[in-house]
């Protein structure tokens, strides 16, 4: 696959040509994926990340590869990188589901299906974790709960940034300055995320040297756990 195609997984319902994958599309790449829609919504759940693994695995299996996933493709990704060796190339998950939630004022709850399974693998040690992945998620994210992700993010060693006074949706300005930034950074091949976030809209962000393994305080915004 060309390195300027990115695979991207878009939400529940959402089309790789519109929202977010107009802005990678606008920024010179060419986009390949999987839609929850149409014939692939109506798969089992097992056929979806069977499906995701076989494209992943031949055409994006590099280190310079690039993967998007937004919210329920987040989801679907997780589930099948927890059935390979770690993606070796260069992921972006924002506000990424990661199990059920329930939201009692709004009276609205998801369960997807195996909803416990990517914490389970998590936190006993066993999920298979992409070396180059940033999470990106809303601090009023409802759908994806910052300390649900944060919880995830911790237990696997991947980034977390918690945007603040954002919810499921980041916002065209945010995400885009992240695409930016995520794309330069990939391009140098470096495995350390610059937050593009310095006027105060992210309150936390976790960042790993590719070395150390060890995560250090790199902003005011900043906490740090070690691995």
């Amino acid at each position: 696959m060309s390195a300027r195609t990115i695979y991207y997984l878009p939400g529940a319902g959402g089309q790789i040509h519109t929202g977010l994958g107009q802005g990678l599309l606008d920024r010179g790449f060419d986009l390949a994926g999987r839609e929850t829609r149409g014939d692939f919504k109506l798969l089992p759940f097992q056929d979806k990340i069977d499906l995701i693994a076989r494209d992943l695995q031949s055409g994006f299996w590099t280190e310079d590869a690039r993967v998007v996933c937004n919210s329920f493709g987040a989801y679907l990704f997780l589930h099948a990188q927890a059935g390979m060796s770690p993606f070796p190339g260069h992921l972006l998950l924002l506000s990424p589901i990661v199990g059920h939630f329930v939201n009692e004022d709004r009276m609205m709850g998801f369960v997807p299906p195996r909803s416990d399974r990517l914490m389970e693998l998590a936190e006993s040690g066993q999920f298979p974790t992409p070396t180059k992945a940033h999470i990106h998620v809303g601090e009023e994210d409802w759908q994806s709960h910052p300390d649900a992700v944060v919880r995830f993010g911790k237990a696997t060693g991947i980034p977390v940034t918690i945007v603040a006074r954002r919810g499921h949706t980041l916002g065209k300005e945010y995400v885009g300055n992240v695409l930016d930034e995520w794309i330069r950074a990939s391009r140098a091949h470096t495995r350390v995320f610059v937050d593009v976030c310095q006027r105060g809209t992210s309150r936390i962000f976790l960042t790993r040297s590719c070395r150390s393994g060890i995560f250090a305080e790199t902003t005011p915004h900043t906490i740090a756990w070690s691995t």
